[in-house]
């Protein structure tokens, strides 16, 4: 049989190149993390106002349904009530 070959852990050789972090001025760094804040308010702030309009409109829609339409949408059977 053949002996198992142990294998010795080779050391990792660290990555001494500069990270990109490391390499922007905190200043920068500062602006872009407030950039991004803004825009994820706004993105907020549009989904807001969409959902907003998607209710208007479903509440208006509603309000002007006829009487046929609003009984047609009705789940209740009304041939058991004659």
């Amino acid at each position: 049989m053949k002996k198992k070959q142990q294998r010795i852990p080779q050391k990792k050789q660290e990555d001494t190149s500069p990270k990109l972090g490391d390499m922007i001025n905190s200043d920068i760094l500062a602006k872009l993390r407030e950039t991004q804040k803004e825009l994820s308010q706004a993105e907020q702030v549009k989904k807001e106002a969409e959902e907003e309009k998607k209710r208007e409109e479903r509440r208006l829609r509603e309000k002007n349904k006829s009487f046929e339409e609003l009984l047609g949408e009705s789940n209740l059977d009304w041939k058991k009530y004659k």
